[in-house]
């Protein structure tokens, strides 16, 4: 497919700055048949008892760091864990960055710079590991926000609670999950006096969730690696639910993507752990969720790939004109759509 037949147009002034206050208070477009203008905090109503919320329980670090190279600034983001302690990083400006440099990022925190890579990437050994290095990274770091929520002076100082969700338990991110930043204590509860139940994956969101597709044909674009695991009860739980009858609602595209990557032709989902660059496309045969939660996407992103090979193209094209036209909020911070799973996919 060409990249253009995922384009649209989206106001700029919808792309969303703040989070919704509460978290749960955020609008819910549920696509199914039709479409139906909701809150977040109706979710309980829209399941059923025995429903499954998968859910990925990834903590997002604060990977951007600012650093010198001599005299002359240097910003990284680390995005990718390398073996050896080695990270892969995007470096702004890179130009000039070549193997051997060294980039001071703190007192006795620097990196050295290992290798030159393509599109702004580089290869950097930190000179600390383990218990030291997230120390350092949290004296230094930054939460890297996308390049769409405009912070001038850098994140605030509230963004390093509200870009991550209230169950994130396992560092490695350098983005959230967004899907799940919209639950909250009073929503679990509901969901829980509903008989909804919950499983946690954890897949380490990368900085590549931000490229654009910049090949003219889709299925040309190569997904970043991520990292993430499917526990034994995560995948026992999945399973059991699907031969109960009862629906698997994945919370986010990181956790469709991850069970999609465990599971067998037939459906049948059993514990990972490794990499996955999974790319979901239109004409993709989805073995697992009958529903997803997910916000709203750029045009011509993976994202919106993703969510027109689940719930159709058409149909999404629909909702998100629909969308616009209601003023809903887009991306990260913004509000959030439940959507079936078109039949026959």
């Amino acid at each position: 497919m060409r990249t253009d037949e995922f384009e649209f147009d989206l106001p700029q002034s919808l792309i969303a700055q703040e989070p919704a206050t509460p978290r749960d208070s955020a609008r819910l477009l549920e696509v199914g048949d039709g479409l139906a203008d909701r809150l977040v905090a109706a979710l309980p109503g829209l399941l059923a008892p025995g429903d499954l919320l998968v859910m990925n329980d990834t903590r997002v670090i604060p990977a951007r760091l600012r650093g010198r190279r001599g005299a002359a600034s240097v910003e990284v983001t680390l995005h990718r864990r390398l073996p050896g302690g080695q990270w892969r990083a995007f470096a702004r400006p890179a130009r000039r960055l070549k193997p051997g440099d060294r980039i001071d990022f703190g007192p006795g925190f620097y990196a050295d710079v290992t290798e030159k890579l393509e599109a702004g990437e580089i290869a950097v050994a930190p000179n600390l590991a383990g218990d030291a290095f997230q120390r350092a990274l949290r004296d230094h770091g930054q939460v890297p926000l996308p390049p769409y929520i405009k912070r001038a002076q850098g994140p605030h100082a509230e963004d390093g609670e509200r870009y991550q969700t209230i169950y994130a338990r396992r560092d490695g991110a350098v983005a959230a999950p967004t899907a799940g930043l919209h639950f909250t204590d009073r929503l679990f509860a509901a969901l829980d006096a509903r008989g909804v139940r919950r499983a946690t994956v954890t897949l380490h969101v990368g900085a590549g969730t931000f490229l654009p597709v910049t090949a003219a044909m889709a299925g040309d674009h190569r997904m970043h690696p991520e990292w993430g695991i499917v526990p034994p009860e995560a995948a026992a739980a999945v399973n059991a639910a699907r031969a109960a009858g009862n629906r698997v609602v994945a919370v986010g595209s990181t956790s469709l993507r991850l069970l999609e990557s465990a599971a067998a032709p037939g459906g049948m989902v059993s514990p990972f752990e490794g990499e996955t660059s999974l790319f979901i496309l239109p004409g993709y045969r989805f073995r697992v969720p009958d529903m997803l939660l997910t916000n709203f996407h750029l045009p011509r992103s993976t994202l919106f790939m993703l969510v027109g090979a689940f719930a159709g193209l058409e149909r999404m094209k629909a909702a998100y004109a629909h969308a616009i036209r209601e003023g809903y909020r887009f991306y990260s911070y913004g509000d959030a759509c439940l959507l079936h799973r078109q039949e026959g996919l």
